[in-house]
């Protein structure tokens, strides 16, 4: 179904004019009296850094299709949000924005709610990077308790090369490693961060000489190419199989949730015994602890 350049031009307009005239031009240092609410467009326009002409224009439905560089500036000139940044582009050509990467220090509550939600499911939330930023319970007992580890300590290809006990846990570690790279390298790319990455390859590839050999391979992956199974053998379970999907997460495209579930209800029921063991041990006895220190 074809688009009619007008209606996709007169909706960029609307949208343009809608986000303009919401703004408070004594923010941004404007004066002088306004028979309209907002910003004028020649002021969108010197903050955009282009011509009034040219904005003008595209309030108006004129001037052709606006290129991605001049979106991203009028993007930051109307104070836009991340889903309003994205609807603009989508106007304007069709697409949505590269996505645009944020350094994440944790997650709203909603999605934390979310994995918690997931009893016998080991569920985390990654970077683009790989950095793992929050986790529930089953994976802090069936994967690795990530709230053990520092911060900075957190990364998947960090703990799969240069862990071992991490390592001996994987049923096939060649493989994995080799499906963990691919991805992690299309997961880079897609997110435009290679700079981002650059000491974090250079690390692994001085610590392992296997990290190095793959990396070079330049093999790329996506998460539906592999079988679908996470293979382990964990301490406490045995050898045991889960199914994995990989999701994003809806406004940010830059975070990645990986949920593995279990193959039967045995081993689901396992788990939950693993996962009440360890609210018991760390969750509660932290309230208990904090509870003696306001005494």
């Amino acid at each position: 179904m074809s688009v009619n350049p007008a209606v996709s031009s007169i909706s960029l307009g609307d949208f343009l004019k809608s986000r303009r005239t919401r703004l408070d031009p004594a923010s941004f240092g404007f004066s002088g009296r306004r028979r309209t609410p907002g910003l004028r467009r020649e002021e969108v326009a010197q903050r955009a850094h282009i011509s009034p002409t040219w904005y003008t224009w595209l309030e108006q439905g004129r001037g052709g299709a606006p290129s991605a560089e001049v979106l991203e500036r009028i993007s930051g000139a109307l104070m836009l949000t991340d889903a309003e940044r994205e609807h603009l582009f989508m106007l304007g050509l069709g697409r949505p924005p590269e996505v645009r990467y944020k350094s994440v220090d944790g997650i709203n509550p909603r999605l934390q709610r979310l994995l918690d939600s997931l009893d016998a499911s080991p569920a985390l939330i990654k970077t683009a990077t790989w950095d793992v930023v929050a986790w529930n319970h089953a994976a802090a007992v069936v994967l690795t308790d990530y709230s053990t580890l520092p911060v900075g300590q957190r990364n998947i290809l960090q703990f799969l090369f240069r862990n071992p006990a991490v390592r001996a846990k994987q049923h096939d570690w060649e493989s994995v490693a080799r499906f963990v790279v691919g991805t992690f390298r299309a997961d880079v790319a897609r997110a435009g961060l290679a700079s981002e990455v650059s000491e974090l390859v250079s690390e692994l590839r001085s610590a392992s000489a296997e990290f190095d050999a793959l990396w070079q391979d330049n093999e790329v992956l996506s998460h539906g190419d592999g079988d679908g199974l996470k293979r382990l053998q964990h301490p406490k379970l045995g050898p045991i199989a889960l199914e994995y999907s990989a999701f994003s997460v809806d406004g940010r495209p830059d975070l990645g949730m990986i949920v593995y579930t279990p193959v039967d209800h045995e081993l689901a029921q396992r788990i939950r015994v693993l996962v009440e063991q360890y609210r018991r041990e760390n969750v509660d006895g932290n309230a208990q602890e904090e509870d003696l220190r306001l005494k």
